[in-house]
């Protein structure tokens, strides 16, 4: 089954703020069908600029983006979730400029914040927030990935289920699942299920091994989850998110305190590889 193979420019990335073009080039001398980026970089300011620039290298993109405590859609503060939905709209907005389909990521509350005393009316406001989100959505024709990550990063979607029942809570036909499977590994008791159980509401699929580097080294099952993409008959795209230097700012928050791999572009390069064997 043919299925796009992508990369997140956040592989090379140093700070959010750099230019991403360069590294678009790389991945498309490398052989990828695309390239995701994060929008909380210079993309986000110049969308059409870079979009057109990575277009030119024949190449897909897609988007990613987060919000953080002063823009959680999830916050029992009225000034901050209006931040958050104004925030995520701009982001809507750049991933339609961009030319890019869908958004994903942690677009339902603040990364790192958890409050299992509160979680049920937390869940609540970001249905709210992402149902106004959704709005503007499906009138710019962009989807939005849920991404469901771990415990130590958000307490409000740590599994597929979790995802679903947000986004089936919003009802908004411009919603889906991001599933990754680092994040699988740690809260899934079996990845091929969370898939299965996704089925058609997923969206995006993400890959990287157990230390965020360079899948197929570690213990995670890549061929069960790619059979089990075939059986739900995913046909959208595959990307290596990974994050492998220590000591820059686009990894200080993800707990990156030793090099995973040392060379980036050589790590994509075999990423590609075990992508095109294995999904």
């Amino acid at each position: 089954m043919k299925r796009k193979l992508g990369v997140h420019l956040a592989l090379w990335t140093r700070n959010w703020a750099d230019d991403v073009v360069p590294y678009a080039r790389i991945a498309a001398e490398l052989g990828y069908d695309g390239v995701e980026l994060s929008l909380l970089g210079r993309a986000r300011h110049a969308p059409e600029e870079t979009g057109k620039a990575i277009a030119d290298l024949g190449l897909g993109v897609t988007a990613t983006t987060g919000l953080s405590r002063a823009t959680d859609l999830a916050s029992p503060d009225p000034d901050t979730r209006a931040a958050g939905l104004h925030e995520l709209r701009q982001a809507i907005e750049a991933t339609h400029r961009l030319g890019a389909d869908r958004l994903c990521g942690v677009v339902y509350g603040a990364w790192g914040v958890t409050d299992g005393p509160h979680r049920a009316e937390r869940f609540e406001r970001a249905v709210e927030g992402l149902a106004e989100a959704s709005r503007l959505a499906e009138e710019r024709g962009v989807s939005l990935g849920v991404e469901a990550i771990n415990r130590f990063e958000t307490d409000l979607v740590n599994t597929a289920q979790q995802a679903l029942k947000m986004v089936s809570a919003v009802g908004s036909p411009a919603l889906g699942v991001l599933l990754d499977s680092f994040h699988m590994n740690i809260e899934e008791e079996d990845a091929p299920d969370a898939i299965r159980l996704a089925g058609p509401k997923l969206l995006h699929f993400h890959v990287s091994d157990n230390d965020r580097g360079v899948p197929g080294g570690g213990p995670i099952d890549f061929t069960a989850e790619a059979r089990m993409l075939d059986e739900i008959g995913y046909t959208g795209w595959v990307t290596a998110e990974m994050f492998i230097a220590a000591g820059v700012d686009v990894s200080s928050d993800l707990a990156i305190w030793r090099p995973i791999e040392q060379d980036p572009t050589e790590a994509a390069r075999r990423t590609l590889t075990f992508l095109r064997e294995t999904f």
